[in-house]
C-alpha cells in the first residue's frame, strides 16, 4: 500500500469526527451539508462500531457503499480489507474523497446517482455486501434498486430512519408492503438504535442500523410470479384499515366465492387486515389467485 494509502487509514482517521471538527473540516474543504441530499454526517463511534459489526466483514469481501460523504465508514472498509466500491452523487464530496483515497488499489469511486446503476454491474459475478449511512430519501427506492432481480446483496447494513428500520423489520401484525418485499428477499433485524444527536447536522428524527441477510430462496422467486405477487400485496395495503376478504375483493376483479376459496386454501381467515400477514401466506395467495392475476 502506497504511503498515502496508509496515512488514510492511520488509527487517527478511523475514528468519525466531533461535531466540531467535522464543523471545521466543512468550512475548511468549503462545504455545505445539502439537505435535498439528506447529508447527515455521522460522528458517534458506537453506531458505526455497530455498522461494522452487523456486516460481519472478512478480508476480501467487496462492499458496496452508496453516499459515503467523507469517507468516515468508507475508511473502515478498506482497513477491513474490503474492495469497495463507493457511489457518491454530490461532485464536491466525490472531489474530497478522490483526493483522500485514490491512491488506494482497493477502493472505487462512482460519482452517480446510485438509482441509476444496476447492483448487478458493481461487481459482475461476485457475491457483495451493501454497507451504507444511506440518503434517507432514497430509502425505499434503493431498498427496490438492490433487492429486486436475481441478485441482491448477501447482506445489506443500512443506518435509515428508525421508523422506517421498523417497517422493514415489523413482524405480522405491523406489516407493510415494503416489509413484505424485503421479506420475501431478505430476513430483517434493527440492531442498534442512533439517536439524531449523532449526527451532524442532527436530523429531526432518529434512525436506526438495519441489517438484511439474504434467503437462501426467496420465498416467490424473481422471474413471471413476482409481479403478481406485488400487484396482490399492493392491493391489499391499498386498503390497510379492511378486512383482507374486502380489501381483496374492492381492489382485484376476483368473484368474491374464489376469493373465499383461496383464503381457506391458504388457511387465512378473511377477517383478518393486510398488516397480519406474513409473507408466505401471500405468496399462498398469489398461487390460489394466479389466474385471476394474471
Amino acid at each position: 500500500m502506497p504511503a498515502e494509502g496508509a496515512a488514510a487509514l492511520s488509527a487517527d482517521r478511523l475514528e468519525p469526527p466531533t461535531a466540531g471538527q467535522l464543523r471545521r473540516l466543512l468550512s475548511a474543504e468549503g462545504l455545505r451539508p445539502r439537505k435535498s441530499l439528506s447529508q447527515n454526517f455521522l460522528t458517534d463511534a458506537e453506531a458505526l462500531d455497530a455498522i461494522l459489526a452487523a456486516a460481519d466483514l472478512a478480508r476480501g469481501d467487496r462492499v458496496v457503499e452508496v453516499g459515503p460523504g467523507l469517507g468516515v465508514l468508507t475508511r473502515r472498509l478498506l482497513a477491513a480489507g474490503c474492495r469497495v466500491v463507493a457511489v457518491e452523487l454530490d461532485p464536491r464530496l466525490a472531489a474530497y474523497l478522490r483526493r483522500e483515497l485514490d491512491t488506494l488499489d482497493r477502493f472505487e469511486l462512482i460519482e452517480a446517482d446510485a438509482l441509476s446503476l444496476h447492483p448487478r454491474d458493481l461487481f459482475p459475478g461476485e457475491d457483495f455486501k451493501l454497507v451504507a449511512n444511506i440518503p434517507y430519501h432514497i430509502t425505499s427506492p434503493l431498498l427496490h434498486a438492490f433487492l429486486e432481480g436475481d441478485r441482491p446483496p448477501a447482506i445489506a447494513v443500512l443506518l435509515v430512519q428508525a421508523e422506517v428500520a421498523g417497517r422493514v423489520a415489523s413482524p405480522p401484525g405491523g406489516m407493510s408492503y415494503l416489509s413484505v418485499f424485503v421479506q420475501n428477499v431478505a430476513t430483517a433485524e434493527i440492531v442498534a438504535r442512533v439517536p439524531a444527536a449523532a449526527f451532524e447536522p442532527a436530523p429531526e428524527v432518529d434512525s436506526a442500523v438495519l441489517r438484511l441477510v439474504r434467503r437462501p430462496r426467496p420465498v416467490v422467486p424473481p422471474g413471471p410470479g413476482r409481479e403478481p405477487f406485488y400487484r396482490l400485496v399492493q392491493a391489499g395495503f391499498r386498503q390497510r384499515r379492511k378486512q383482507i376478504h374486502n380489501a381483496l375483493a374492492r381492489e382485484l376483479p376476483v368473484e368474491r366465492a374464489t376469493l373465499d376459496e383461496a383464503l381457506a386454501a391458504c388457511a387465512v381467515d378473511g377477517e383478518r387486515r393486510p398488516q397480519t400477514l406474513a409473507v408466505d401466506e401471500w405468496a399462498c395467495l398469489t398461487t390460489q389467485l394466479s389466474r385471476a392475476l394474471g
